[in-house]
This record gives structure tokens, C-alpha cells and sequence, in this order.
């Protein structure tokens, strides 16, 4: 037999668990110049794609022989907040990489848990796309761009050169795509590309892109195909498949 019994709890507080969106940044190289050069490039011309979100700077992809180089963490940070981007702590990397993020006020955050490149769906991150989707009924022209923040994104008619669809989800384009397509924007490694006729100038999916400098088969090119993305311990592959009916 169950039995309930009353309880007490704090008149002027309450701890609750709770289920934050998180980022993590992977760093792969101590350069700050290229690192600076490279969110400009990415991310230069959307500075409302990041919305203050809180983000763990992860160094467990650093390069070995990097373990003794300083880091300054206090220009990382700071570099971090023009794209608004709030990190919150560190994880991984040498003793002495962490007690240099702890001084520029970024503690040590050894037990959080980030999302894995290869992770099946069901343990993706809790901030996956919502239900639903952007629907877009119009072309899109050179210089337009789209994104389904937190959703996928569906488009009825083309994407032309120079123009660019950008989802945290899928992306499914019933037109031909002739611009450039990313998906999984915020690094979600299980989103996919669906294009009718697939001519693009660029696709990316969670980070991983391929441009138009290297051709796509002629099995794929101009043809009904997926995109997605197939990670292992000897790299990241975007895989492209023809749609067969």
C-alpha cells in the first residue's frame, strides 16, 4: 500500500531540474585569427543567427602538441559575444587551458553533456527541431535568404544561384535547388537535404559542406536526391543519394 505524506519545502526558494538549449564549440585549432576569420565568413552576414545562446567551449579536438600553447580565453570570449554567443565554461583540453579559462571566468564543466556527431536521434540534444515547419511558396533570388530557426524548412518553388536556405532542421526542396542549402545549422548531424533537382552551389549539414568547386556525380547532379551526413573515427562524409522511384 502506497502512502502519501505531507512535506515541507523552502518558503523563499525552489531548485528545479531544468533542460537548457546549449551550444558547444569545438575548437580544433588555438588560432584566433583564423578562428575570427572563419565565424566571420560563416556567420558575418546572419548576426541574428545566434540569440544569446549559452555555449560550452569544448577543446577535446585540439590538436596534441597544442596541450602547452596559451589560450587567450578573455579574446575568445569577447570574440564569441559579437556573434551572440554566451559561453559559460570549458570542457576537456590540459590543465593549464583550464585554469586560463577559469581566470577569464569560464569554469571547469568536465561532466556536461554534448552532442556527439554520430549520435543516434533518440540521444540527440533536447533543443531539436520543433514540430512543424517554414513553408516558403515563392523563388527565392540571388540574394535572399531564409531560415527555419529551430524547424525545418520546405520549399515549394526554386532556389536560384546565389540565394540561401538555411534550417536547424531539414531542409526538403520540391524545385530545383541551385543555391546553397544548410541544414542542421545548429549542428544537429541528423538532418538531411531533399532536393528535386539537385544543383547546388553549396550544401552543409552540421558544419559539413561541400561547394559547387567539386562536382557531384552525374548520378546525382540535376537529379531527385538526399543529402545527409555519416560520421566515424576516420572523418565526417556527406552522403548523396539519388531519389529512385
Amino acid at each position: 500500500m502506497s502512502v502519501a505524506l505531507a512535506g515541507r519545502s523552502p518558503a523563499t526558494f525552489e531548485i528545479k531540474s531544468a533542460s537548457l538549449p546549449l551550444l558547444a564549440l569545438r575548437l580544433k585549432s588555438v588560432d584566433l585569427d583564423a578562428l575570427a576569420q572563419e565565424l566571420h565568413a560563416h556567420y558575418g552576414d546572419m548576426p541574428d543567427f545566434f540569440a544569446d545562446d549559452l555555449l560550452v567551449v569544448d577543446l577535446s579536438a585540439l590538436p596534441a602538441d597544442s596541450a602547452d600553447a596559451a589560450l587567450d580565453f578573455e579574446r575568445l570570449t569577447a570574440l564569441l559575444r559579437t556573434h551572440r554567443l554566451n559561453p559559460i565554461g570549458v570542457r576537456a583540453g590540459s590543465a593549464a587551458q583550464r585554469a586560463a579559462a577559469f581566470a577569464a571566468g569560464l569554469p571547469d564543466a568536465p561532466d556536461m553533456r554534448l552532442p556527439q556527431a554520430s549520435a543516434p536521434a533518440a540521444s540527440a540534444p533536447a533543443d531539436l527541431p520543433a514540430p512543424g515547419a517554414l513553408v516558403i511558396d515563392k523563388p527565392l533570388r540571388s540574394g535572399q535568404q531564409v531560415y527555419a530557426r529551430g524547424r525545418d524548412l520546405v520549399l515549394r518553388a526554386m532556389v536560384n544561384p546565389g540565394a540561401e536556405v538555411i534550417a536547424d532542421g531539414h531542409i526538403h526542396v520540391y524545385a530545383p535547388l541551385r543555391g546553397r542549402a544548410i541544414a542542421g545549422a545548429r549542428g544537429w548531424a541528423e538532418a538531411c537535404i531533399f532536393a528535386r533537382a539537385m544543383q547546388p552551389e553549396l550544401v552543409s549539414v552540421a558544419g559539413v559542406y561541400r561547394t559547387s568547386g567539386e562536382p557531384l556525380p552525374e548520378s546525382v547532379w540535376g537529379h531527385a536526391a538526399t543529402v545527409s551526413l555519416r560520421s566515424s573515427e576516420s572523418g565526417d562524409t556527406l552522403i548523396f543519394e539519388p531519389i529512385t522511384d
